[in-house]
């Protein structure tokens, strides 16, 4: 506290977003074992950059053995400590159980996983003579980092680097599809140049299959370079080693792109261009934003301003979106916005009554399923066209067995689940048309597809599946195979859980590795919330409350409403605002996708 100086006035409270900084303290004299276990697991909380602190609390052997960076648990509710009660062993040490409930571990390369089950790690204390005298100190740490969720949350921030989609489609003129992958990097210690570096280290190990870096292999950053930020005018300069030196221009404009997308949000103005170097400092390219877009042009093209919806007439309509708080009126029953319009073509004229419906990312085509479940048709966006025979047709005898609602990834393709019992099948049709491709699922192990959702990267896929009685939401990674000019074998694998303390009963993809669902905890009330695909669930993701939600969809652009089919019909939730009713009947709501 000051003790001299002039009274002056200051900010009372700080903004919203001012993040909390954690000190740690270092081990003070003469400290007991139980002190040097806590200080030890608190110090591994703390925004120290290299854990030195943490390492004042283990012996010199143990400090350089340890590895804080290979691993980081994270529990319920933090470690507990349990002391072994046979007191000091025959060396004089002093052993110390960790437990907990763990509910994830974050690997090596910075990837988040699920992980359900109990925690233990036993912890070791030994005496050191030191110019202080005997003094405790911990000789076995736990392997890597253990810590509570919530202080796992405020330490790591999530990132999503970008890498190119494998493509083995026969168009030449598809443009590559960027992917995101998500990491978590320490929010306070210097976010951005963490994540260059783990760009350049490549993608993790469960979306590496079907993804390439243009990075040449072993690019890393200059030897020397401590940190990286832009400059006053937002560029900024990336100095590499020489495994970069010869890339030529075409590719070294893909390395840029993958890296402006990949740092987007992570300086108070995003950077504006950056400029890659040789290890000897000349340059190597330099790409600005709007460059960037010409490269990955689907990851920055305009989002749609319609919302798509069925009526009560079950055909396929369309409103204009709206932003923010803005509408006529807040609050569920409310109504807001435009007055929808049926879609011009064959699939909003009413000819052909729908249950479902999906419209392509270009919003030139649209699939819809027919009132039964029985039959999948796709028809023309345009006035005039004629719709022709299904494209997919199911035989089971319930309608609930039927089809599921489509889904258009943003290469052009038409994804569909037939929950036939005796002919389950997950179907894919090449550009929404022909023969359709039955695709692998090898790791359902009898579970049953209830919903699909393809990522528009085409690499990613969340799926549904009833097993045991119970729905949960399931990510997968879309593997394709064959030549140019083959008909591709696809398979869907690497299925993990993505809301895994939820049962879920509807999602929609709501960014790069996002997710919007609702569901329910154990014993718990309807929620609606965001999750990562990689199975983190924010905190703070809790989204407004709704009476009843059946379907619910969400734009890649956060800047549009979420748009659901509850009890009060089909309703939206702007940025900054209360859920607004659109219509009274309506079902079925969907963005382009």
């Amino acid at each position: 506290m000051p003790d001299s100086g002039d009274v002056r006035g200051v900010q009372a409270t700080q903004g919203p977003d001012t993040p909390v900084r954690v000190f740690p303290m270092a081990p003070r004299d003469d400290a007991g074992p139980v002190e040097i276990v806590q200080g030890f697991l608190e110090a591994l909380t703390s925004d120290d950059p290299q854990f030195d602190v943490a390492r004042k609390y283990l012996t010199a052997d143990a400090s350089k053995k340890w590895r804080p960076n290979s691993s980081t648990v994270v529990l319920a509710d933090g470690p507990s400590t349990v002391p072994d009660h046979g007191g000091d062993d025959a060396e004089g040490g002093r052993t110390y159980t960790l437990t907990g409930q763990k509910i994830a571990t974050v690997n090596a390369q910075q990837a988040y996983r699920p992980d359900d089950g109990p925690y233990r790690q036993t912890l070791h204390l030994t005496k050191v003579d030191g110019p202080e005298g005997s003094q405790w100190r911990i000789d076995m740490p736990p392997d890597g980092v253990v810590l509570g969720d919530s202080d796992f949350q405020r330490i790591y921030q999530p990132v999503d680097k970008y890498y190119f989609a494998r493509d083995s489609s026969s168009d030449s003129d598809a443009q590559p599809e960027l992917v995101a992958d998500p990491v978590y990097v320490r929010g306070q210690i210097d976010p951005l140049t963490q994540t260059v570096k783990s760009l350049l280290a490549g993608p993790t190990r469960w979306l590496e299959p079907a993804v390439r870096s243009r990075f040449p292999s072993g690019t890393q950053l200059k030897e020397g370079t401590k940190s990286l930020s832009p400059d006053d005018q937002n560029k900024l300069k990336v100095p590499l080693n020489r495994k970069a030196d010869r890339v030529g221009q075409a590719q070294c404009t893909e390395m840029a792109t993958q890296l402006l997308f990949s740092i987007g949000d992570l300086t108070p103005s995003a950077v504006d261009e950056v400029e890659l170097l040789r290890s000897d400092g000349s340059q190597l390219c330099v790409l600005s934003q709007g460059q960037a877009g010409s490269i990955a042009p689907r990851r920055t093209a305009g989002h749609s301003p319609y919302q798509y919806f069925l009526d009560e007439k079950d055909r396929l309509v369309r409103m204009l979106g709206s932003r923010g708080g803005s509408g006529s009126g807040s609050g569920s029953g409310k109504r807001a916005g435009s007055e929808p319009e049926p879609v011009p073509g064959p699939l909003g004229n009413g000819d052909q009554a729908l249950r479902s419906a999906a419209v392509s990312r270009d919003e030139e085509r649209a699939a819809g399923v027919s009132l039964d479940g029985r039959s999948l048709f796709v028809g023309s966006l345009a006035s005039g066209a004629s719709l022709g025979d299904p494209v997919v047709t199911s035989r089971a005898k319930s309608e609930n067995d039927r089809l599921t609602t489509p889904s258009w990834d943003g290469r052009g393709d038409l994804w569909v689940a037939d929950r036939d019992p005796k002919d389950p099948r997950l179907l894919l049709l090449e550009k929404g048309a022909g023969e359709p491709i039955e695709v692998r699922t090898p790791e359902l192990d009898g579970g049953r597809i209830e919903a699909v959702r393809v990522a528009a990267d085409g690499v990613r896929v969340a799926l549904l599946v009833t097993e045991d009685g119970k729905t949960s939401l399931r990510i997968g990674r879309v593997e394709r195979q064959g030549g140019s000019g083959e008909r591709p074998e696809v398979s869907v694998v690497g299925l993990r859980l993505a809301a895994p303390q939820m049962e879920v009963t509807a999602m929609s993809w709501a960014g790069g590795s996002r997710l919007v669902v609702v569901g329910r905890e154990s014993g718990g009330v309807q929620q609606i919330r965001y999750v990562k695909c990689d199975g983190l669930t924010p905190s703070g993701g809790v989204l407004p409350g709704l009476n009843g939600v059946n379907e619910i969809a969400a734009s890649e652009d956060d800047g549009l409403p979420l748009v659901a089919h509850s009890d009060d019909g089909i309703v939206r939730l702007p940025s900054g605002a209360a859920w607004q009713t659109v219509v009274e009947k309506g079902t079925a709501p969907v963005y382009p996708g």
